[in-house]
Protein backbone atom coordinates (compact mmCIF):
# COMPACT_ATOMS: atom_id res chain seq x y z
CA UNK A 1 0.00 0.00 0.00
CA UNK A 2 0.77 3.69 -0.37
CA UNK A 3 3.59 4.88 -2.85
CA UNK A 4 6.87 3.57 -2.63
CA UNK A 5 9.74 6.16 -3.03
CA UNK A 6 11.39 7.35 -5.90
CA UNK A 7 14.30 5.64 -3.93
CA UNK A 8 13.09 2.81 -4.12
CA UNK A 9 11.05 2.93 -7.99
CA UNK A 10 14.39 4.04 -9.18
CA UNK A 11 16.33 1.22 -8.64
CA UNK A 12 13.29 -1.17 -9.69
CA UNK A 13 13.36 0.13 -12.67
CA UNK A 14 17.57 -0.43 -12.61
CA UNK A 15 17.34 -3.86 -11.39
CA UNK A 16 14.38 -4.78 -14.12
CA UNK A 17 16.39 -3.21 -16.59
CA UNK A 18 19.43 -4.96 -16.02
CA UNK A 19 17.63 -8.50 -15.29
CA UNK A 20 14.94 -9.04 -17.98
CA UNK A 21 12.79 -11.76 -17.43
CA UNK A 22 14.03 -12.53 -13.70
CA UNK A 23 10.24 -12.10 -11.73
CA UNK A 24 10.52 -13.96 -8.95
CA UNK A 25 14.07 -11.98 -8.19
CA UNK A 26 11.98 -8.43 -8.81
CA UNK A 27 9.28 -9.80 -6.48
CA UNK A 28 11.73 -10.59 -3.51
CA UNK A 29 13.99 -7.20 -4.02
CA UNK A 30 11.20 -4.74 -4.08
CA UNK A 31 9.88 -6.38 -0.56
CA UNK A 32 12.76 -5.88 1.08
CA UNK A 33 13.71 -2.36 -0.78
CA UNK A 34 10.01 -1.22 0.25
CA UNK A 35 10.49 -2.55 3.41
CA UNK A 36 14.03 -1.18 4.26
CA UNK A 37 12.96 2.64 3.42
CA UNK A 38 11.53 2.74 6.92
CA UNK A 39 15.65 2.42 7.59
CA UNK A 40 17.45 4.47 4.90
CA UNK A 41 14.95 7.34 5.51
CA UNK A 42 16.70 7.09 9.14
CA UNK A 43 20.48 6.33 8.36
CA UNK A 44 21.10 7.48 5.02
CA UNK A 45 25.06 6.46 5.06
CA UNK A 46 23.05 3.13 3.77
CA UNK A 47 22.11 5.06 0.74
CA UNK A 48 25.32 6.51 0.41
CA UNK A 49 27.00 3.46 0.32
CA UNK A 50 24.78 2.13 -2.14
CA UNK A 51 24.52 -0.83 0.02
CA UNK A 52 21.47 -2.52 -1.47
CA UNK A 53 22.63 -2.35 -4.98
CA UNK A 54 25.91 -4.19 -4.30
CA UNK A 55 23.82 -6.66 -2.19
CA UNK A 56 21.60 -7.68 -4.81
CA UNK A 57 24.67 -8.28 -7.42
CA UNK A 58 25.89 -11.47 -6.67
CA UNK A 59 29.31 -11.50 -5.91
CA UNK A 60 30.08 -14.57 -8.24
CA UNK A 61 27.43 -16.30 -10.43
CA UNK A 62 28.59 -19.99 -12.09
CA UNK A 63 26.72 -21.42 -14.53
CA UNK A 64 28.05 -25.01 -16.19
CA UNK A 65 27.09 -28.05 -18.42
CA UNK A 66 26.24 -31.54 -16.59
CA UNK A 67 26.46 -34.16 -18.73
CA UNK A 68 24.97 -37.66 -17.84
CA UNK A 69 23.97 -41.00 -19.17
CA UNK A 70 20.72 -42.43 -18.43
CA UNK A 71 19.77 -46.42 -17.84
CA UNK A 72 19.08 -46.82 -21.55
CA UNK A 73 22.39 -45.43 -22.43
CA UNK A 74 20.62 -42.02 -24.00
CA UNK A 75 22.94 -39.18 -23.15
CA UNK A 76 21.27 -35.82 -21.37
CA UNK A 77 22.52 -32.12 -21.40
CA UNK A 78 21.86 -30.13 -17.97
CA UNK A 79 21.97 -26.97 -16.90
CA UNK A 80 23.99 -26.31 -12.90
CA UNK A 81 24.10 -23.08 -11.65
CA UNK A 82 25.66 -21.86 -8.28
CA UNK A 83 24.94 -18.28 -7.37
CA UNK A 84 27.36 -17.02 -4.90
CA UNK A 85 25.32 -14.07 -3.68
CA UNK A 86 27.51 -12.48 -0.31
CA UNK A 87 30.10 -13.52 2.08
CA UNK A 88 30.10 -10.45 4.08
CA UNK A 89 29.23 -12.51 7.19
CA UNK A 90 30.50 -15.47 6.82
CA UNK A 91 31.13 -18.45 3.67
CA UNK A 92 28.34 -18.99 0.71
CA UNK A 93 24.89 -20.60 2.33
CA UNK A 94 22.32 -22.38 0.63
CA UNK A 95 20.54 -25.10 -0.67
CA UNK A 96 20.82 -26.73 -4.26
CA UNK A 97 17.03 -27.19 -5.72
CA UNK A 98 17.32 -30.25 -8.68
CA UNK A 99 13.75 -28.98 -10.47
CA UNK A 100 12.59 -28.91 -13.88
CA UNK A 101 11.95 -24.89 -13.50
CA UNK A 102 15.31 -23.69 -12.36
CA UNK A 103 16.47 -21.10 -13.89
CA UNK A 104 19.10 -18.02 -13.00
CA UNK A 105 16.09 -15.84 -12.02
CA UNK A 106 15.19 -18.12 -9.77
CA UNK A 107 18.05 -19.18 -8.24
CA UNK A 108 18.99 -15.08 -7.44
CA UNK A 109 15.39 -15.06 -5.95
CA UNK A 110 16.41 -17.76 -3.45
CA UNK A 111 20.13 -16.63 -3.32
CA UNK A 112 19.30 -13.10 -2.30
CA UNK A 113 16.67 -14.11 0.73
CA UNK A 114 19.21 -16.56 1.80
CA UNK A 115 21.44 -13.89 2.50
CA UNK A 116 19.00 -11.98 4.87
CA UNK A 117 17.63 -15.37 6.46
CA UNK A 118 20.99 -16.44 7.36
CA UNK A 119 21.94 -13.36 8.67
CA UNK A 120 18.91 -13.82 10.56
CA UNK A 121 20.20 -17.05 12.41
CA UNK A 122 22.97 -15.02 14.61
CA UNK A 123 25.18 -17.63 12.77
CA UNK A 124 28.26 -16.49 10.95
CA UNK A 125 26.48 -17.48 7.66
CA UNK A 126 26.99 -15.58 3.93
CA UNK A 127 24.29 -16.61 1.45
CA UNK A 128 24.07 -18.58 -1.84
CA UNK A 129 21.76 -21.42 -3.76
CA UNK A 130 22.59 -23.29 -6.74
CA UNK A 131 20.93 -26.54 -8.50
CA UNK A 132 19.62 -27.79 -11.49
CA UNK A 133 16.85 -27.76 -14.52
CA UNK A 134 16.92 -31.62 -13.65
CA UNK A 135 14.24 -33.70 -12.52
CA UNK A 136 14.69 -36.39 -9.91
CA UNK A 137 11.43 -37.52 -9.78
CA UNK A 138 10.86 -41.14 -12.15
CA UNK A 139 14.95 -41.56 -12.19
CA UNK A 140 16.04 -44.11 -10.74
CA UNK A 141 18.79 -44.15 -7.76
CA UNK A 142 21.60 -45.23 -10.57
CA UNK A 143 20.68 -41.87 -12.79
CA UNK A 144 20.55 -39.82 -9.97
CA UNK A 145 23.65 -40.76 -9.06
CA UNK A 146 25.39 -39.89 -12.51
CA UNK A 147 23.74 -36.81 -12.62
CA UNK A 148 24.85 -35.96 -9.30
CA UNK A 149 28.18 -36.84 -9.93
CA UNK A 150 28.76 -35.26 -13.12
CA UNK A 151 27.18 -32.05 -11.38
CA UNK A 152 29.65 -31.94 -8.96
CA UNK A 153 32.18 -32.66 -11.26
CA UNK A 154 32.66 -29.17 -12.10
CA UNK A 155 30.95 -27.82 -8.81
CA UNK A 156 33.74 -28.93 -6.53
CA UNK A 157 36.15 -26.12 -8.22
CA UNK A 158 34.07 -23.52 -6.42
CA UNK A 159 32.82 -25.05 -3.03
CA UNK A 160 34.39 -26.06 0.17
CA UNK A 161 34.06 -25.72 3.82
CA UNK A 162 35.68 -21.99 4.04
CA UNK A 163 34.13 -20.73 0.95
CA UNK A 164 31.02 -22.16 0.06
CA UNK A 165 28.61 -24.82 1.78
CA UNK A 166 25.88 -25.94 -0.41
CA UNK A 167 22.54 -27.95 1.44
CA UNK A 168 19.79 -29.67 0.33
CA UNK A 169 16.44 -27.66 -1.23
CA UNK A 170 13.36 -29.19 -3.08
CA UNK A 171 14.20 -32.25 -5.23
CA UNK A 172 17.69 -32.61 -3.03
CA UNK A 173 17.17 -35.04 -0.28
CA UNK A 174 19.64 -37.09 1.88
CA UNK A 175 20.04 -39.59 -1.35
CA UNK A 176 21.54 -36.83 -3.31
CA UNK A 177 23.36 -34.78 -0.51
CA UNK A 178 24.83 -38.24 -0.09
CA UNK A 179 26.18 -39.06 -3.89
CA UNK A 180 27.05 -35.30 -4.07
CA UNK A 181 29.64 -35.55 -1.02
CA UNK A 182 30.85 -38.94 -2.39
CA UNK A 183 31.53 -37.51 -5.23
CA UNK A 184 33.56 -34.65 -3.78
CA UNK A 185 35.72 -36.70 -1.47
CA UNK A 186 36.53 -38.16 -4.05
CA UNK A 187 37.68 -35.84 -6.12
CA UNK A 188 39.61 -33.44 -3.32
CA UNK A 189 40.31 -36.48 -1.06
CA UNK A 190 39.39 -34.72 1.64
CA UNK A 191 37.06 -35.32 4.56
CA UNK A 192 35.46 -31.82 5.29
CA UNK A 193 32.02 -30.34 5.99
CA UNK A 194 31.53 -29.17 2.58
CA UNK A 195 27.44 -29.63 2.26
CA UNK A 196 24.82 -29.99 5.31
CA UNK A 197 22.10 -32.82 5.62
CA UNK A 198 24.80 -35.52 5.36
CA UNK A 199 24.09 -38.79 6.70
CA UNK A 200 24.39 -39.17 10.83
CA UNK A 201 27.29 -41.89 9.96
CA UNK A 202 28.72 -39.43 8.07
CA UNK A 203 29.41 -36.02 9.31
CA UNK A 204 25.61 -34.97 9.65
CA UNK A 205 23.67 -33.50 12.58
CA UNK A 206 20.85 -34.90 14.88
CA UNK A 207 17.85 -32.69 14.19
CA UNK A 208 18.42 -31.65 11.07
CA UNK A 209 15.79 -33.47 8.65
CA UNK A 210 13.60 -31.88 10.84
CA UNK A 211 14.68 -28.70 11.54
CA UNK A 212 12.82 -26.25 8.70
CA UNK A 213 9.48 -27.99 9.59
CA UNK A 214 10.12 -27.82 13.57
CA UNK A 215 11.30 -24.01 13.43
CA UNK A 216 8.55 -23.14 11.63
CA UNK A 217 6.50 -24.06 14.72
CA UNK A 218 8.13 -22.97 16.65
CA UNK A 219 8.26 -19.19 14.93
CA UNK A 220 4.18 -19.90 15.07
CA UNK A 221 4.30 -20.64 19.01
CA UNK A 222 5.96 -17.50 19.30
CA UNK A 223 4.06 -15.38 17.55
CA UNK A 224 0.73 -16.78 19.46
CA UNK A 225 2.81 -16.36 22.66
CA UNK A 226 2.65 -12.30 22.02
CA UNK A 227 -0.98 -12.96 22.04
CA UNK A 228 -1.35 -15.11 25.01
CA UNK A 229 -2.32 -18.00 22.60
CA UNK A 230 -0.77 -21.33 21.79
CA UNK A 231 -1.09 -24.04 19.33
CA UNK A 232 -3.01 -25.83 21.48
CA UNK A 233 -6.94 -27.47 19.53
CA UNK A 234 -5.83 -25.33 16.84
CA UNK A 235 -6.56 -26.69 13.07
CA UNK A 236 -3.73 -26.20 10.65
CA UNK A 237 -3.20 -26.18 6.78
CA UNK A 238 -0.24 -27.67 5.73
CA UNK A 239 0.65 -27.75 2.06
CA UNK A 240 3.34 -29.93 0.26
CA UNK A 241 4.26 -33.99 1.82
CA UNK A 242 8.33 -33.13 1.50
CA UNK A 243 10.49 -32.34 4.52
CA UNK A 244 9.60 -29.45 5.00
CA UNK A 245 5.74 -30.37 5.52
CA UNK A 246 6.22 -33.95 7.35
CA UNK A 247 8.09 -32.48 10.16
CA UNK A 248 6.00 -28.78 10.64
CA UNK A 249 3.12 -31.87 10.97
CA UNK A 250 5.31 -34.22 13.50
CA UNK A 251 5.63 -30.93 15.47
CA UNK A 252 2.02 -29.51 15.17
CA UNK A 253 1.04 -32.49 16.82
CA UNK A 254 3.47 -32.62 19.60
CA UNK A 255 1.62 -29.01 20.02
CA UNK A 256 -1.79 -30.31 20.33
CA UNK A 257 -2.91 -28.68 16.98
CA UNK A 258 -4.78 -30.68 14.00
CA UNK A 259 -3.45 -30.58 10.88
CA UNK A 260 -6.00 -31.36 8.40
CA UNK A 261 -4.31 -31.06 4.94
CA UNK A 262 -1.16 -32.05 2.70
CA UNK A 263 -0.25 -31.56 -1.22
CA UNK A 264 1.94 -32.40 -4.05
CA UNK A 265 2.26 -31.02 -7.38
CA UNK A 266 -1.06 -33.29 -8.56
CA UNK A 267 -3.63 -32.49 -5.41
CA UNK A 268 -4.33 -31.93 -2.27
CA UNK A 269 -5.77 -34.51 0.89
CA UNK A 270 -7.82 -33.37 3.33
CA UNK A 271 -8.36 -35.56 6.11
CA UNK A 272 -11.14 -34.20 9.01
CA UNK A 273 -10.07 -36.27 11.64
CA UNK A 274 -6.66 -34.87 11.33
CA UNK A 275 -3.14 -36.53 11.03
CA UNK A 276 -2.09 -39.24 13.61
CA UNK A 277 1.62 -40.68 14.35
CA UNK A 278 0.32 -43.89 12.49
CA UNK A 279 -0.92 -42.02 9.38
CA UNK A 280 2.73 -39.38 9.18
CA UNK A 281 4.76 -42.91 9.78
CA UNK A 282 3.28 -44.05 6.37
CA UNK A 283 3.08 -40.84 4.66
CA UNK A 284 7.08 -40.51 5.25
CA UNK A 285 7.34 -44.41 4.01
CA UNK A 286 5.25 -42.88 1.02
CA UNK A 287 7.03 -40.11 -0.02
CA UNK A 288 10.67 -41.09 0.89
CA UNK A 289 11.12 -44.36 -0.05
CA UNK A 290 8.25 -45.21 -2.41
CA UNK A 291 8.56 -41.59 -4.13
CA UNK A 292 4.59 -42.32 -4.26
CA UNK A 293 1.85 -39.32 -4.40
CA UNK A 294 0.10 -38.14 -1.85
CA UNK A 295 -3.34 -39.32 -3.73
CA UNK A 296 -2.64 -42.68 -2.23
CA UNK A 297 -3.69 -41.90 1.17
CA UNK A 298 -6.72 -40.85 0.44
CA UNK A 299 -7.06 -44.69 -0.65
CA UNK A 300 -5.70 -46.45 2.32
CA UNK A 301 -6.92 -44.07 5.28
CA UNK A 302 -11.19 -43.91 5.69
CA UNK A 303 -12.36 -40.28 5.37
CA UNK A 304 -9.84 -38.66 3.34
CA UNK A 305 -10.70 -37.19 0.30
CA UNK A 306 -7.90 -36.14 -2.36
CA UNK A 307 -9.09 -33.19 -4.67
CA UNK A 308 -6.60 -32.95 -7.90
CA UNK A 309 -5.24 -29.34 -8.96
CA UNK A 310 -6.86 -27.92 -12.22
CA UNK A 311 -3.90 -26.06 -13.49
CA UNK A 312 -6.65 -23.51 -15.08
CA UNK A 313 -7.99 -22.62 -11.57
CA UNK A 314 -7.23 -19.20 -10.50
CA UNK A 315 -6.85 -20.50 -6.49
CA UNK A 316 -5.77 -23.05 -4.88
CA UNK A 317 -8.90 -24.84 -3.33
CA UNK A 318 -6.48 -26.23 -0.23
CA UNK A 319 -6.51 -22.82 1.12
CA UNK A 320 -10.40 -22.68 1.19
CA UNK A 321 -10.38 -25.35 4.20
CA UNK A 322 -11.19 -23.13 7.20
CA UNK A 323 -8.89 -23.03 9.66
CA UNK A 324 -6.71 -21.10 12.43
CA UNK A 325 -3.36 -21.56 11.07
CA UNK A 326 -1.60 -22.12 7.78
CA UNK A 327 1.98 -23.85 7.12
CA UNK A 328 2.82 -23.00 3.56
CA UNK A 329 5.76 -25.48 3.06
CA UNK A 330 5.91 -26.88 -0.99
CA UNK A 331 7.17 -24.04 -2.87
CA UNK A 332 7.25 -20.07 -4.14
CA UNK A 333 4.16 -18.25 -4.71
CA UNK A 334 2.05 -21.21 -3.81
CA UNK A 335 -0.08 -18.34 -2.25
CA UNK A 336 -1.93 -16.11 -5.09
CA UNK A 337 -4.34 -13.04 -3.79
CA UNK A 338 -7.32 -14.63 -3.88
CA UNK A 339 -6.00 -17.71 -1.60
CA UNK A 340 -4.99 -14.73 0.61
CA UNK A 341 -8.33 -13.68 0.97
CA UNK A 342 -9.64 -17.17 0.98
CA UNK A 343 -7.42 -18.14 4.10
CA UNK A 344 -8.73 -14.98 5.48
CA UNK A 345 -12.03 -15.83 4.99
CA UNK A 346 -11.50 -19.21 6.31
CA UNK A 347 -10.91 -17.95 9.72
CA UNK A 348 -6.85 -18.43 9.31
CA UNK A 349 -4.86 -15.69 11.87
CA UNK A 350 -1.42 -17.34 12.24
CA UNK A 351 0.56 -18.02 8.42
CA UNK A 352 4.19 -19.51 9.09
CA UNK A 353 5.68 -19.58 6.35
CA UNK A 354 7.69 -23.14 5.82
CA UNK A 355 8.99 -22.62 1.82
CA UNK A 356 10.40 -19.89 0.68
CA UNK A 357 8.65 -16.68 -0.84
CA UNK A 358 5.00 -19.17 -1.25
CA UNK A 359 2.88 -15.84 -0.71
CA UNK A 360 2.74 -13.18 -3.50
CA UNK A 361 3.11 -9.30 -2.99
CA UNK A 362 -0.75 -8.92 -3.01
CA UNK A 363 -1.21 -11.48 -0.60
CA UNK A 364 1.51 -10.55 1.75
CA UNK A 365 0.11 -7.55 1.72
CA UNK A 366 -3.67 -8.49 2.60
CA UNK A 367 -2.07 -10.58 5.47
CA UNK A 368 -0.03 -7.42 6.52
CA UNK A 369 -3.57 -5.02 6.34
CA UNK A 370 -5.64 -8.10 8.33
CA UNK A 371 -3.12 -7.82 11.55
CA UNK A 372 -2.76 -11.47 11.43
CA UNK A 373 0.40 -13.03 12.46
CA UNK A 374 2.35 -13.28 9.57
CA UNK A 375 5.65 -15.27 9.70
CA UNK A 376 7.28 -14.64 6.25
CA UNK A 377 9.98 -17.36 5.56
CA UNK A 378 13.19 -15.62 5.56
CA UNK A 379 12.62 -15.57 9.57
CA UNK A 380 9.77 -18.53 9.89
CA UNK A 381 11.80 -21.06 7.69
CA UNK A 382 15.30 -20.14 8.81
CA UNK A 383 15.43 -22.89 11.40
CA UNK A 384 16.61 -25.29 8.53
CA UNK A 385 19.97 -23.10 7.97
CA UNK A 386 20.16 -22.70 11.11
CA UNK A 387 20.82 -26.10 12.13
CA UNK A 388 23.00 -26.54 9.01
CA UNK A 389 25.42 -23.81 10.98
CA UNK A 390 25.35 -25.85 13.68
CA UNK A 391 26.42 -29.03 11.44
CA UNK A 392 28.90 -27.16 10.26
CA UNK A 393 30.23 -26.47 13.62
CA UNK A 394 30.45 -30.12 14.65
CA UNK A 395 32.22 -30.91 11.20
CA UNK A 396 34.71 -28.35 12.54
CA UNK A 397 35.09 -29.79 15.83
CA UNK A 398 35.08 -33.47 14.77
CA UNK A 399 32.27 -34.56 17.41
CA UNK A 400 28.32 -34.78 17.42
CA UNK A 401 25.96 -32.90 19.67
CA UNK A 402 23.28 -35.21 21.10
CA UNK A 403 19.59 -34.79 20.30
CA UNK A 404 18.51 -32.68 22.79
CA UNK A 405 21.18 -29.93 22.54
CA UNK A 406 20.62 -29.17 19.01
CA UNK A 407 16.94 -28.94 19.38
CA UNK A 408 17.55 -26.41 22.43
CA UNK A 409 19.82 -24.49 20.13
CA UNK A 410 16.92 -24.73 17.29
CA UNK A 411 14.64 -23.76 19.41
CA UNK A 412 16.60 -20.65 20.84
CA UNK A 413 17.19 -19.19 17.29
CA UNK A 414 13.59 -19.66 16.59
CA UNK A 415 12.95 -16.98 19.80
CA UNK A 416 15.94 -14.78 18.77
CA UNK A 417 14.93 -14.60 15.44
CA UNK A 418 10.97 -13.98 16.27
CA UNK A 419 12.71 -11.19 19.19
CA UNK A 420 14.36 -9.44 16.23
CA UNK A 421 11.91 -9.07 13.79
CA UNK A 422 9.60 -8.16 16.49
CA UNK A 423 11.40 -5.55 18.20
CA UNK A 424 13.15 -4.26 14.82
CA UNK A 425 9.06 -3.60 13.57
CA UNK A 426 8.27 -1.94 16.71
CA UNK A 427 11.42 0.48 16.38
CA UNK A 428 10.58 1.26 12.99
CA UNK A 429 6.68 2.22 13.96
CA UNK A 430 5.39 -0.81 12.33
CA UNK A 431 4.06 -3.11 15.17
CA UNK A 432 3.61 -6.44 14.69
CA UNK A 433 4.84 -6.24 10.86
CA UNK A 434 7.21 -9.33 10.96
CA UNK A 435 7.89 -8.48 7.15
CA UNK A 436 9.60 -4.86 8.04
CA UNK A 437 11.06 -6.35 10.84
CA UNK A 438 12.92 -9.69 8.90
CA UNK A 439 13.94 -7.24 6.30
CA UNK A 440 15.30 -4.70 7.98
CA UNK A 441 17.44 -6.48 10.74
CA UNK A 442 18.70 -9.05 8.33
CA UNK A 443 19.57 -5.89 5.89
CA UNK A 444 21.28 -4.17 8.74
CA UNK A 445 23.51 -7.00 10.32
CA UNK A 446 25.08 -7.68 6.52
CA UNK A 447 25.23 -3.97 5.20
CA UNK A 448 27.18 -3.14 8.60
CA UNK A 449 29.36 -5.84 7.91
CA UNK A 450 29.53 -4.45 4.05
CA UNK A 451 30.80 -1.06 5.67
CA UNK A 452 32.90 -1.97 7.75
CA UNK A 453 35.03 -4.37 4.97
CA UNK A 454 34.96 -1.28 2.40
CA UNK A 455 34.42 -1.41 -1.21
CA UNK A 456 34.62 -4.89 -2.24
Amino acid sequence: GGTVSTYVERLMAAVEAKNPGELEFHQAVREVATSIELLLEREPVYREAKILERMIEPERVLMFRVPWVDDHGEIHVNRGFRVEMSSAIGPYKGGLRFHPTVDLGLLKFLAFEQVLKNALTTLPMGGGKGGADFDPKGKSDAEVMRFCQSFMTELQRHIGPNTDVPAGDIGVGGREIGYLFGQYKRIKNEFTGVLTGKGLEWGGSLIRPEATGYGAVYFAHEMLLTREDSLEAKTCLVSGSGNVAQYTVEKLMDMGAKVVTLSDSEGFVLDPAGIDNEKLTWIMELKNERRGRISEYAERFPGVTFTPYDPTADANPLWSVPADCAFPSATQNEINAKDAANLLAGGVYVVSEGANMPTSPEGVEQFVQAGILYGPGKAANAGGVAVSGLEMAQDSLRMAWPREEVDARLKEIMKSIHKQCRQTAEEFGTPGNYVNGANIAGFVKVADAMLDQGLV
